[in-house]
């Protein structure tokens, strides 16, 4: 039966790349609904191109991207704002929802979908990030499917039993023999550079990662590590796990995804070429397999594989994030939401990037909040993260 799918953040990278496994799979998958951001000339091509049966763009744009798709010729139903998705994401005729949106503005579609009892594809880490213990218990209270797409988290649980894959709390049962995990770094582009180096980063060559296609806001991160440190967030919550059973290496080649570690000794590793394809296509398909269109991996190519232990100096971002979920949720939500905003000043010119740790930092310790029990809910959660931005922003105003 085809699935239909909704693709929430279409116009970003990771849409681009489940855009085109869909598009080559047209008797496995209908593209129901779309939604966009900031990119909606190039929103209106890929409605033109998919003619799915619903959009969501801003809600101030509302109107005007209608009168587009008229103009066009196309009947397309137009949603606004978190509503818009929200709705999209719950709609009785979504089967999959590719959770893309890049940040916070991810969470409340996304824990909407899980409470619908939808086979959720996760790209959007903050919802895990800032939202772990509700939005998994969410997952297993509706019976919803959630499928990591982070090539890491992917390589992980293609690497775990499938008792595990199915109940996450399966990890802790002796007979499986889970002893670490294992997620892999690229190190970025500031891997063999100096910290003193890293201070007078432009933001061009931040942006530029060495192996992979990202957002600018994702490249950042990775040139940072704060990416990795969220991650490892993630992980947590995904495998059950605490954060001290959870390993960075760097792994510049970006070849090895993720390994687990086993107690017999045992590691395993999913291998692939450096494309978001790879694991997307196995998310969309899982339990079954189908042709990514990602080009295959040339063993015979390779000329060595290098492990790195990370400086925790020089990326002290990856330190904080350890910090964070050691401290609980409401400090991996603050941590969040200020690297958030220091990410934007630093594109915007206003701050280093060695300034992003260094904020992040101060708004764990000068933001006190209350802490959250388990049975706070997206309303506490995006409260916090408003503290956390406006207090951010006043950090900011004083370094820049």
């Amino acid at each position: 039966m085809t699935q239909r799918i909704a693709v929430l953040g279409a116009t970003g990278s990771i849409g681009d790349s489940t855009l085109a496994i869909l598009a080559a799979q047209p008797q496995n998958y209908e593209v129901y609904a779309l939604s966009g951001y900031h990119r909606l000339d190039k929103l209106l091509a890929l409605c033109q191109q998919f003619l799915p049966k619903r959009v969501s763009v801003p809600t101030a744009a509302v109107n005007n991207f209608a009168q587009r798709l008229n103009a066009a010729g196309l009947d397309i139903d137009v949603v606004g704002g978190d509503a818009g998705l929200v709705d999209i994401a719950t709609d009785t005729q979504t089967d999959t929802v590719v959770a893309a949106i890049v940040g916070a503005a991810g969470l409340p579609s996304t824990l909407a979908a899980a409470r619908a009892g939808k086979r959720i594809l996760l790209a959007n880490k903050e919802a895990l990030v800032m939202a772990g213990k509700v939005m998994i218990n969410a997952v297993k209270t509706y019976n919803a499917t959630l499928l990591p797409l982070d090539s890491e988290h992917n390589a992980i649980f293609q690497c775990l039993p499938l008792a595990i894959q199915q109940d996450n709390t399966q990890v802790h049962q002796p007979n499986h023999g889970v002893r670490k995990l294992w997620l892999t770094a690229s190190g970025g582009p500031f891997l063999l550079q100096s910290f003193e180096q890293m201070q007078q980063a432009s933001v061009a060559a931040a942006v530029k990662h060495p192996n992979w296609s990202m957002g600018q806001k994702i490249s950042v991160d990775s040139a940072t590590m704060m990416n990795k440190g969220l991650e490892l967030i993630e992980a947590c919550h995904l495998f059950d796990l605490p954060e001290d059973k959870i390993n960075v290496v760097i792994h510049p080649q970006s070849i090895i995804h993720s390994m687990v570690e086993y107690s017999d000794g045992s590691f395993l590793a999913q291998l692939g070429s450096p494309d978001m394809k790879t694991p997307i296509a196995h998310a969309l398909s899982y339990p079954d397999r189908i042709d990514s269109g990602s080009q295959p991996l040339d063993l015979f190519a390779l000329s060595g594989l290098e492990f790195i232990e990370p400086d925790l100096q020089k990326f002290a971002c990856l330190r904080l994030a350890r910090h964070a979920m050691q401290a609980g949720t409401q400090a991996t939500i603050v941590l969040n939401a200020a690297n958030e905003i220091a990410v934007a000043a630093f594109l915007n010119g206003q701050i280093r990037l060695t300034d992003i740790a260094n904020i992040n930092s101060q708004a764990l310790d000068e933001i006190q909040v209350s802490v959250l029990d388990e049975t706070a809910d997206i309303e506490d959660i995006l409260a916090i993260d408003k503290i956390a931005r406006q207090h951010t922003n006043t950090l900011v105003a004083k370094l820049a």
